[in-house]
């Protein structure tokens, strides 16, 4: 397993108050102008352009954009690689730089003709690589997590567990559930399964739907859906608001913070996961493994197309639901040798 790369410290006011003043203006005025980017998607972009602009201070002699050669970027994109970055966060950050090269070459044409993208193939990005090995919790540490939990009296952490894998979904999408949801009723519906021996049957099928939820997708909408979930998340959503008792805060998900009860944020998903969950399981645990997991579970082990799995994550594509599904090639290796 990779080293965890150092991360790189966020620029501060003072510091891009230093930097060339045309460089400021045109990359504030590039996250104002451009409206495909979601609010998520803006904000760390304006973190990695602010980066990339100080290293030019530091670096280039605090150049302007317009002056800006390949060579100085393949310099930048070297020193992020050497710091031990991710391909994918050393692709991101290019994919940044990139998008603003391309908003000057479309909006400035007339003042700035001879201006080109100056991250060219030349300068290819880095190969993909695996900070963190995929690997979905299997059932026993599962139950092992969630049963520690319950133990503990971490009703709220147990809520989020379950639902989240329930829905398939994203820390933006389950941050955004309402308190309301315990209130809906549920969808029933009778559907026909064949059981392994051939024969059929009728089986009640009972889920619950959220309310509109703001999902991953380009501007300020986004993809808007309403995200499904089990009988046993939304048991432990009304035990949750139960021992919560009465507050002003609409959403089922929850910080104390000065006093005040607020929404809790993506980043509380990821200490909850990085601490309590990964001690008791005893490996990393990430959020995004819930999402992993669910595909993983749907497609291999409950026998279910891709296309339902794709449809409970969200996907456009079943090639993306496909990267989810965390497959064991063992066999499959063995097969050669038979």
């Amino acid at each position: 397993m990779a080293e965890t790369a150092k991360r790189l410290p966020e620029v501060t006011d003072e510091q891009w108050g230093k930097v060339n003043k045309f460089n400021r203006e045109i990359t504030e005025e590039f996250l104002l102008e451009s409206t495909e980017l979601s609010p998520k998607t803006r904000v760390q972009y304006a973190s990695a352009l602010r980066i990339f602009f100080w290293w030019v201070y530091e670096n280039c002699d605090d150049k302007s954009i317009l002056e800006i050669k390949s060579r100085d970027f393949l310099k930048y994109q070297n020193f992020l690689v050497r710091r031990g970055l991710s391909s994918s966060g050393v692709r991101f950050k290019r994919a940044s730089i990139s998008s603003l090269n391309g908003y000057i070459m479309l909006y400035y044409e007339d003042l700035y003709p001879t201006f080109k993208n100056f991250i060219t193939k030349k300068i290819p990005a880095p190969a993909h690589n695996e900070v963190h090995v995929k690997q979905p919790m299997n059932d026993e540490e599962w139950q092992l997590l969630l049963k520690t939990l319950e133990e503990r009296e971490e009703w709220q952490k147990i809520a989020y567990l379950l639902f989240t894998y329930s829905a398939g979904c994203r820390r933006a999408e389950s941050r955004q559930i309402l308190k309301e949801v315990v209130d809906y009723e549920p969808t029933i519906k009778e559907k026909i399964v064949k059981n392994p021996d051939g024969t059929e049957e009728t089986k009640k099928v009972i889920f619950y739907q959220t309310h509109t939820v703001r999902c991953k997708g380009k501007g300020d909408v986004g993809n808007v859906r309403k995200l499904k979930f089990s009988q046993e998340a939304m048991d432990a959503i009304k035990k949750w608001l139960e021992v919560r008792g009465e507050d002003d805060c609409p959403y089922v998900f929850i910080v104390h913070y000065q006093g005040q009860i607020k929404q809790v944020s993506e980043g509380t998903f990821n200490d909850w996961c990085r601490g309590e969950f990964s001690d008791i399981v005893g490996r990393r645990i990430h959020p995004h493994q819930l999402r992993e997991k669910r595909a993983t579970d749907m497609v291999l082990y409950e026998n279910k197309d891709i296309k339902s799995a794709q449809a409970l994550l969200g996907h456009k594509q079943s090639s993306t639901t496909e990267i989810y599904v965390i497959r064991d090639d063992t066999e499959d290796v063995e097969d050669a040798f038979i």
